[in-house]
């Protein structure tokens, strides 16, 4: 049980102390195996997320892996492009791009990424579909728990078990794929003997401790902690309420149809009796995977997979009801009959969305492979050549960001006759990091100020198009 915190309430004219858990659990929740649209649409999400996430390591391009981050060499290769260090703000400006776009979803249909695309929630399905595999359904698994320890019980929980380490050890492997060759990780974890007859594995210590570490994580999160992670560790569950409006589309209970409830035979006359649709199964409690009530109204634990709704349908349909006691539907839908799509927010949202979009989409179609930094340096001062030329001293440091060598020549443009004096043009390898020092001189005549700006052009010599700029200051004598 976690801290107990004290509020008080009138009750009865006196005042009555009353604790609130900050954390609590009921103990395992078994969940009710249950088919219908949802549940479908569950499988047909969280499935290519899955062969996408195990696959992609795999994927070979131009000799190296499709995605892999190279932290040691500082590279990061996504698809047929290559980042790097100096790219950190491409990084920064797309998850700003997903946060927004997480909001714009969560203003129009709530909490659907939770329900059917997040980690959490596919590896927890999973593991749960390994439960159901071993175990059985829910009876069958309260039932396993209930009864003494024998063979059968040994034998299902211990395939169980086997299943979701395996499962949480592929994940790990994979993850860990993403950061090193993953086919160099398989052969370091493959077994085999030395000389003196130990077995060893030619893995890198470093790469076997995260892909264990990532196994046990998975293996916790999916395996035991559960909707615990989404109640209590899942920040975007505290604060998506701030997003939600009358009008925003999650999974509600129709009080005013479905109470008061009761138990019924399928040819009763229950409106007779005073009774509303539901029939108090209970069928929408046991298929909820973060174990809640959702006849007690929206709460911030509802993740919108929409089991509940598949549940009430399937019992609806047995007893000959209409559909829909628990549907997406919006609190005006509810009380006032129509939910509204046209609003600003929803608007706003979508129109920062798609501008974030296309900047982002343009900087990098438009992002060259060659970067080029210019510091001049202060500590040399500048002098005159033959009562002619003024000349300032730079260091240019030039950074090839292509997966091919090139060789660099520099430009410099101005208000003057620039030239540069003491650059040849050498081939940097592909990542290579190249700096120089370089002279610019310009006839003093030219100069219309004791500072003026003057820009630095890098250009490949075998292709036109691989260019870099840089703007800086040339300093001059006193007029």
């Amino acid at each position: 049980m976690g801290d107990k915190i004290p509020t008080v309430e009138e009750k009865a004219g006196e005042e009555a102390v009353r604790y609130r858990m900050l954390y609590d659990t009921n103990g395992r929740v078994y969940t009710r195996k249950i088919s219908g649209f949802f549940q479908k649409i569950r499988r047909y999400t969280g499935l290519p997320l899955i062969v996408g996430f195990l696959l992609m390591p795999w994927f070979v391009i131009d000799g190296r892996p499709a995605m892999l981050f190279d932290l040691p060499a500082r590279k990061f290769h996504i698809l047929w492009m290559t980042f790097w260090p100096q790219d950190g703000m491409l990084l920064a400006w797309l998850l700003i791009i997903a946060a927004f776009a997480l909001f714009t979803v969560t203003v129009l249909v709530g909490r659907v990424w939770c329900g059917f695309t997040c980690p959490q929630t596919v590896w927890t399905l999973m593991f749960i579909w390994a439960e159901h595999f071993c175990e059985g359904d829910r009876n069958k698994m309260m039932k396993l728990d209930k009864q003494a320890w024998n063979t059968e019980k040994i034998m299902r929980k211990s395939g169980k078990h086997f299943l979701w380490l395996l499962i949480a050890f592929i994940t790990g492997l994979t993850f860990v794929g993403y950061f090193t060759p993953i086919r160099e990780l398989i052969l370091g974890f493959w077994p085999s003997m030395d000389a003196t007859g130990f077995v060893t594995f030619d893995i890198h210590p470093a790469a076997a401790f995260w892909t264990l570490f990532f196994a046990f994580m998975t293996y916790l999160n999916a395996g035991w902690m559960r909707e615990q992670v989404c109640k209590y560790m899942c920040p975007y569950a505290r604060f998506q309420s701030v997003m939600y409006d009358t009008d925003t589309l999650a999974v509600h209970y129709d009080a005013a149809r479905g109470e008061t409830r009761g138990p019924r035979k399928p040819k009763d006359d229950y409106k007779a009796e005073g009774k509303g649709d539901c029939i108090d199964c209970s069928w929408c409690v046991q298929v909820c995977p973060v174990d809640i009530d959702i006849r007690e109204g929206l709460q911030y634990e509802c993740i919108n997979c929409g089991l509940c709704i598949d549940a009430c349908d399937q019992v609806m349909d047995k007893m000959d009801y209409d559909r829909g006691l628990i549907r997406f539907t919006s609190e005006d839908q509810l009380e006032n009959g129509a939910t509204h799509f046209l609003r600003p927010r929803l608007f706003g949202y979508i129109f920062a969305v798609i501008a974030m979009m296309s900047a982002f989409v343009y900087v990098v179609g438009t992002r060259q492979p060659v970067s080029v930094d210019v510091i001049r340096d202060r500590g040399a001062r500048m002098y005159r050549i033959t009562n002619e030329f003024v000349q300032n001293v730079y260091t240019v440091k030039i950074n090839n960001m292509d997966e091919r060598p090139h060789s660099y020549k520099i430009a410099v443009e101005g208000d003057g006759a620039y030239k540069i004096r003491g650059y040849r043009p050498l081939e940097l390898e592909a990542g290579e990091v190249f700096t120089v020092p370089v002279r610019v001189s310009v006839p003093k005549e030219d100069l219309k100020s004791t500072k003026s700006v003057i820009r630095f052009i890098v250009t490949a010599s075998d292709n036109e198009g691989i260019s870099a700029k840089e703007d800086t200051s040339f300093i001059g004598p006193n007029k």
